[in-house]
């Protein structure tokens, strides 16, 4: 896709998907790990490039003014940019299972690549025990983004890709 500008319906359009992943995730908040983020970080990377850091922090920031400000709110600084750029260099995968694979994967390492900061905090111990403990819903968090990415990520990525082209 050729490099375009950031016009206001672009920065709109921005601002909107992010706030649509917030609300996203906070309709699906009663179901543990289970959440359509990590669906729509790969989205983003995919059909925006590098302009997909605009929704995906304008939804980190938003998950800061609800939440407030805590460690989590350091790993989701660096956390969506590492799938971004998984999803990113992947961007060409046609079949949903490419995609499946990468969602289940990231989720299941979403507890290890939180460990940084853990480890800063509390030592290895600490980090390696709160890892540990967080492996079911790690696994929850797997099976969850396998399934989703698996039956949303073609059809919204040809919807999110003809709405950007339009712009």
């Amino acid at each position: 896709m050729a490099k375009k500008k950031l016009s206001l319906s672009r920065i709109t359009l921005f601002a909107v998907l992010g706030a649509l992943t917030f609300g996203a995730k906070m309709a699906m908040s009663a179901l543990p790990n289970i959440e359509p983020v990590s669906l729509m970080v790969m989205l983003f990377a995919v059909v925006l490039g590098l302009k997909a850091l605009y929704p995906i922090y304008v939804y980190v920031f938003l998950e800061i003014l609800v939440w407030g400000l805590g460690t989590w709110n350091v790993m989701y600084l660096y956390i969506w940019a590492i799938l971004a750029a998984l999803a990113w260099l992947l961007r060409k995968a046609e079949h949903p299972l490419v995609w499946a694979l990468l969602s289940g994967s990231f989720g299941l390492c979403f507890g290890a690549l939180c460990a940084p900061v853990d480890v800063c905090i509390g030592g290895f111990g600490y980090a390696a025990a709160k890892w540990a403990s967080g492996i079911p819903f790690d696994i929850a968090h797997c099976v969850g983004n396998f399934v989703i990415a698996l039956l949303l990520f073609v059809p919204m990525r040809r919807l999110l890709t003809r709405l950007y082209q339009k712009l």
